[in-house]
């Protein structure tokens, strides 16, 4: 038997972020670029530690840090990165919000370096947007139900790795400023922006401090109108300010400290003229008329994270510690709506607002091993154990003091067990459990009466409180084979057991004890079939899935009271996606995807929504360097048609609208005019599309159809020291 430890891919990790600085004086620029190949090849969030991702039996897709510089040259928005680069991510909403765009239908988890962001007891549908694109290193995506990290992963996971210190200099930095406006009609619509960063290393210590401060003009569409405000972005102010301390004890311990703030409001002088999809007219922002005022506050999320990280790579013998502490607290503040209206109280309308407090700790060991047998044959086992901890405390309330969903105080502990085998370098397995066991109090409160018109209001209900207890058992296995390059196969089975969105089920209670609402939590069972193809210069890949839960949740409109009531019933939803990279030569290089989704209440036997089934989309990405001074890339992305519902009454209802297949293109570039300087221009949609996005077009709700941003011009300079 040898033994032998694999924690030098977790150094490989930490030592890559001068690789991915784009450092123009490294003399061997091949060496350079297997390395980066290499680096991009390592992932962490799978499992949670270190691993190549040809050890991984599932779908993945790494977004690097040069992939995110190149977006950012057109748009700060992740949203429209990850629809841009990820197969399976439903099309961007281009707004603020991102209900609708799903992760292969359902809901992802959104992490910082591996830290919740979502606010799945109250799912507002804001956690994409959690913090600056430029202080991420890179995006891990993991497709499919899974409870490698808790509740909220029913269509699995996207985590932002944030950025690392250099490790060969004490200093050294960045800066960055850039104008955006409207090409069809600039009057208002200029913004700016402004981004800086230092890292270094110094002895022990190493650091990145990053601040990022942008001001949107006027969003225009393609007829030179000012967008909807609904989840608006236009006059949005965006915010980030991020820090990351660490302290290397010697070689095998180190402390980490990380801090970002994130903060984006749309406050502007304008008013919405609401529209209707079923008649065809646009919702848009006009100046408010005389006589009428802004009501509301503005509209936007913040957050506070800080975590503190503890790693030990040799806490006992061939094994690894890592300890993770963590706090996260968000405030997510909603457009004012005449929706939430109580005349007989004295409410004309009501601003929502989600709170949520998270803290939590991690402990996860790693434990490695290898065998060498007589006859030549290896086997490498991994296991990965420990225990997750997290309270999480989550209300929506209305800004004049009226609570919508009452206080959710869980306490969540959950142990886990992963292993992982490796037979011969070739064959892969593993095999994971988790046993959760959550407890979720809620004191005795009363729903809110809310009238749509006068003639439509709920009635409000006082409902008996108490704490909900969740036991549940999760498991996974799967099996990839890479003997042949040419065909990597896998198959796995994942579970994840979610309770998200229980206040949406709280705050319309129709029973007066919370014991009789259906808050049980939902197993979620995915089921993937898929391989991959590497040639000389071609990467491919496939795959399916197919994916049930027991108790889905949907909404169906109440007619009486003008609410939309959820409902909960089995779903199944099934797909496929497809990736081709191909490096024609050192100059040229293309990357396209293609993804399927459906997906279907079976109890009912109708098909879901588009809250949560996205359009074929298809994805093409160009990219020419000619040299090393010059790059420029072509996005182009299609979404086709899903027309599944007919009309109820002559009319569309709730997330069942029809959708149109439409068309965008995004060209940037960027230029080294000195060694230090560069020059950048991103121009998003070019030919002036006039368009709906999906979600405008699928969600029938008033003041949704607002249509898509039309030609906008993004342009810079960045310095480099």
């Amino acid at each position: 038997m040898v033994l032998k430890t694999s924690f030098t891919l977790l150094a490989l990790i930490i030592s890559g972020q001068a690789l991915s600085q784009e450092n123009k004086s490294e003399p061997n620029q091949t060496q350079q670029k297997s390395k980066e190949q290499d680096i991009e090849r390592i992932i962490v969030t799978g499992s949670r530690i270190a691993e190549n991702i040809d050890e991984v039996p599932a779908s993945i897709t790494i977004i690097t840090q040069k992939q995110i510089a190149a977006q950012l040259k057109v748009s700060s928005e992740i949203q429209s990165l990850l629809a841009n680069l990820v197969p399976g991510m439903a099309p961007s909403t281009g707004s603020s919000s991102n209900s609708g765009q799903t992760l292969r239908g359902r809901s992802p988890l959104v992490m910082i370096d591996g830290v919740p962001q979502s606010t799945p007891l109250r799912n507002g549908s804001l956690g994409i947007r959690t913090l600056d694109a430029s202080v991420i290193e890179r995006i891990e995506v993991i497709k499919g139900a899974t409870s490698i990290y808790g509740n909220g992963a029913a269509g699995g996971i996207i985590n932002y790795i944030t950025k690392k210190a250099n490790s060969d200099k004490a200093l050294s930095g960045h800066a960055s400023i850039s104008s955006r406006f409207s090409a069809v009609e600039t009057e208002d619509s200029i913004g700016q922006r402004y981004e800086a960063g230092i890292n270094g290393e110094i002895n022990n210590f190493d650091y990145v401090l990053n601040a990022s401060y942008e001001e949107n003009g006027l969003q225009r569409d393609a007829d030179g109108d000012i967008l909807g405000l609904k989840y608006g972005l236009s006059d949005a102010v965006m915010q980030d300010y991020f820090a990351k301390v660490g302290y290397h004890f010697d070689d095998e311990k180190s402390l980490q400290f990380t801090y970002n703030y994130y903060e984006s409001k749309q406050d502007v002088d304008l008013i919405d003229q609401v529209g209707n999809i079923n008649t065809g007219e646009k919702t848009q922002a006009i100046p408010v008329p005389e006589g009428q005022t802004v009501l509301g506050e503005p509209q936007g999320p913040s957050n506070h994270n800080m975590m503190l990280k503890y790693v030990d790579d040799e806490v006992f013998k061939q094994t690894q510690l890592m300890v993770d502490l963590y706090s996260q607290e968000v405030d997510n503040t909603f457009f004012y709506s005449p929706v939430l209206a109580n005349p007989d109280a004295g409410y004309a309308g009501g601003q929502s607002l989600i709170n949520s407090d998270k803290k939590g700790l991690r402990v996860t060991f790693n434990t490695l091993v290898d065998f060498s047998f007589d006859n030549g044959d290896s086997l490498e086992a991994t296991f990965i154990y420990g225990i997750d901890a997290l309270n999480d405390v989550t209300s929506q309330s209305m800004v004049d003091g009226r609570v919508w969903v009452p206080e959710m105080d869980m306490e969540n502990l959950a142990g886990f067990l992963q292993t992982k085998l490796i037979y011969n370098n070739d064959l892969v397995i593993k095999l994971g459990i988790r046993q959760e066991d959550i407890d979720l109090t809620v004191n005795d409160y009363s729903t809110l009466k809310l009238c749509k018109s006068a003639e439509q209001c709920s009635v409000p209900v006082d409902v008996t409180g108490d704490t909900l207890n969740y036991k549940a058992t999760t498991y996974n296995i799967g099996i990839k084979y890479n003997a042949l390059p040419l065909f990597s196969p896998f198959v796995s089975y994942s579970q994840g057991a979610d309770i998200s969105d229980t206040g949406r089920l709280l705050r319309t209670a129709t029973v007066t004890d919370i014991s009789l609402i259906r808050t049980e939590a939902s197993i979620i069972d995915n089921y993937e079939l898929g391989f991959s193809s590497d040639f000389e210069q071609v990467h491919f890949e496939f795959a399916t899935y197919f994916s049930t839960s027991e108790l889905g949740t949907t909404n169906k409109f109440n007619a009486t009271t003008g609410v939309y009531m959820p409902v909960r019933a089995p779903q199944e939803i099934y797909g496929y996606e497809a990736l081709i990279n191909y490096n024609i030569n050192d100059a040229w290089a293309v990357n396209a995807t293609y993804s399927w989704v459906e997906g279907k209440n079976t109890e009912a036997d109708v098909y879901l929504g588009a809250k949560q089934i996205s359009p074929p989309k298809a994805t093409v990405n160009v990219n020419w360097n000619p040299n090393s001074d010059i790059s420029v890339a072509i996005n182009y992305l299609y979404v086709g048609d899903r027309k599944r519902f007919e009309q109820v009454d002559g009319k569309f209802v709730g997330d069942q609208g029809p959708i149109d297949s439409y068309q965008v293109v995004n060209l940037s570039g960027n230029y080294n005019f000195a060694s230090d300087w560069s020059a950048f221009i991103g121009v998003e949609n070019l030919f002036n599309q006039d368009y709906y996005p999906t979600k405008s077009q699928g969600y029938t709700y008033g003041g949704y159809n607002i249509k898509g941003l039309g030609t906008t011009v993004n342009m810079g300079v960045n310095y480099q020291f």
